[in-house]
């Protein structure tokens, strides 16, 4: 757990915030036998004070493959076109976006690089393309599925502050700016588990495996690749579960049931050395999930703002949390922020109107990691826990690592309030 102390101090007087930023949407690219179509969507853009909110039409132009498998990930490209935002100012940034995507209803998020970009006073920002995939959800064989936008956020980095534009369709989510039709086939066959998965010649392995056609399967031991001859029979049942047993006589390193497609199941061959054996064990045991500092991270400067009669926003950077997992399993995990009221303990003010929010990020940060991890979806922290990272479950495959998490935050003020310094506690725990 990592606790995260965030101070605003709000002065009496005149004065305001200066920034401009332009909202904007993403982009990702097709394949060869791919389709394009252009949407117009009407979006509503929130913009950080003082640049005001827009509103209008923005055209996006979506690539997507004609067709694919349920399960397939797929690569999915988008133009956007002009915003609706108009900046105040000329500006330099550095952008990157994230499209909220509904595939066949199912959310999934596309982010841009971060991309250079030059906002000038008084024109519509122009976001260029970029590149992701989406992958297609399972159950959908024989339709034809439709890709909608929930949502595209924008973070500006300015000289380091992150400044955040939210533009959402109206109605939300938008209309379909892409389609795919899946085949009716199932899912490609994979070659799921090996038991055992290591042995000396004469070893029997029960291969299992998912997505076959149902009735009699084969199964194959390969060495560098190539067959070795060591073939073995199963069967597979109506659901596509196949089980299958193959004695190994030879050398290999890998075996599966034929017609699987890669990976295939690693075997490691043991093979007998001529003279006296000496056995060497050695026990791994299980180390920590923790999330750290332990003693906690210094407080979040947001600087100052000055009471104007109108909401304002304002800017920070959580300090990023180091997670370790050591467990040496195929366990998730997923970390989470809560945080306490906005107050000022001495003179008893506080702000129950303020939120805060988060643009949370993470990173591995050890290159040997067996496991990634995602970045939570943009929202405000309260004292309801708000997943800000996870990490998947492994099933059969290793899971762990190292991993910084932390991400831009914003607090919108409200309007009017006693001029104090005020303090909220964030707290990043980790399940």
């Amino acid at each position: 757990m990592s606790t995260q102390t965030l101070r605003r101090r709000v002065l009496a007087g005149a004065g305001a915030l200066s920034l401009a930023l332009t909202g904007g949407v993403v982009g990702l690219a097709g394949s060869a036998q791919a389709a394009t179509k252009t949407t117009p969507v009407y979006v509503k853009c929130d913009a950080p004070a003082p640049q005001p909110d827009a509103e209008g039409i923005q055209d996006y132009t979506i690539t997507l493959p004609d067709g694919a498998k349920a399960g397939d990930t797929v690569p999915i490209s988008i133009d956007p076109g002009l915003t609706p935002i108009i900046p105040m100012f000329t500006i330099e940034t550095v952008n990157t976006t994230k499209a909220k995507l509904l595939v066949d209803g199912v959310p999934q998020t596309v982010t841009s690089p971060p991309t250079p970009s030059r906002q000038t006073a008084g024109q519509k920002a122009d976001p260029p393309r970029f590149d992701g995939t989406v992958k297609i959800p399972d159950g959908t064989e024989g339709r034809t599925i439709q890709i909608t936008i929930d949502q595209v956020i924008t973070d500006a980095d300015i000289g380091g502050t992150v400044y955040t534009t939210t533009c959402t369709p109206d109605p939300r989510p938008s209309g379909s700016v892409g389609s795919v039709a899946v085949e009716a086939l199932p899912k490609d066959p994979v070659t799921t588990k090996l038991t055992p998965n290591s042995g000396k010649a004469g070893q029997k392995v029960a291969v299992t495996g998912a997505n076959f056609a149902p009735g009699a399967v084969t199964c194959s031991a390969l060495l560098a690749g190539t067959p070795t001859g060591d073939t073995g029979q199963g069967t597979a049942a109506a659901g596509g579960a196949a089980t299958c047993e193959v004695t190994v006589t030879k050398k290999a390193d890998q075996i599966r049931i034929d017609g699987s497609v890669t990976p295939y199941k690693d075997f490691v061959f043991l093979e007998d050395q001529p003279g006296v054996k000496n056995p060497v064990d050695v026990e791994v045991l299980p180390g920590p999930l923790a999330i750290g500092p332990q003693s906690g991270n210094p407080a979040v400067s947001f600087g100052k703002v000055t009471i104007n009669g109108k909401p304002q926003s304002v800017v920070g950077q959580f300090t990023a949390m180091s997670v370790q997992d050591f467990r040496g399993g195929s366990l998730g995990w997923d970390v989470t922020a809560t945080r306490t009221p906005f107050l000022n303990e001495t003179t008893g003010h506080s702000m129950a109107k303020a939120q805060i929010g988060i643009q949370p990020t993470c990173t591995v940060t050890n290159a040997d990691s067996p496991s990634t991890c995602t970045a939570g979806a943009p929202g405000a922290i309260s004292a309801t826990p708000m997943k800000v990272a996870s990490q998947a479950a492994g099933g059969e495959e290793l899971t762990g690592g190292e991993f910084a998490v932390g991400g831009a935050g914003m607090i919108q003020l409200p309007p009017f309030m006693f001029a104090d310094t005020y303090q909220s506690v964030v707290t990043f725990s980790i399940a």
